[in-house]
């Protein structure tokens, strides 16, 4: 059964950095694009970033754009989303996604289909 699953989450001070993690089985994530959303209580789903299959195409959020990096490590099958200089905005469930295409269209922030359950990230003094 194909399954994504995140890890990494945690509570982290102010200007710090996590490194979030998108485990897949099941499925080989090196075909497809993989988006990491993120939504605080009460707020709509944001996008943060996409990485396409390939790695040669990829966006981000204005909102971490020089913060975040997202990668992939096609042997363990992974994707990742390093943080840093964490701010208390930045406090929400991360949880990757994927639509089943092979490169980030346009749309790449809108939610995808199918998706794990997501990890905690806190930024709190």
């Amino acid at each position: 059964q194909a399954q994504l699953k995140e890890s990494g989450g945690g509570l982290v001070q102010p200007g710090g950095s996590l490194t979030l993690s998108c485990a897949a089985s099941g499925i080989t994530l090196d075909n497809w694009a993989i988006s990491w959303f993120r939504q605080a209580p009460g707020k709509k789903h944001e996008g943060v970033a996409c990485l396409a299959g390939t790695g040669y195409n990829w966006y981000y959020a204005d909102s971490v754009k020089g913060r975040f990096t997202i990668s992939r490590d096609n042997d363990e099958n992974a994707v990742f989303l390093e943080m840093s200089n964490l701010e208390p905005e930045d406090t929400a469930l991360y949880y990757c996604a994927t639509d089943w295409i092979s490169i980030c269209g346009e749309d790449w922030y809108e939610d995808k289909p199918f998706r794990g359950q997501g990890t905690q990230v806190t930024v709190s003094a």
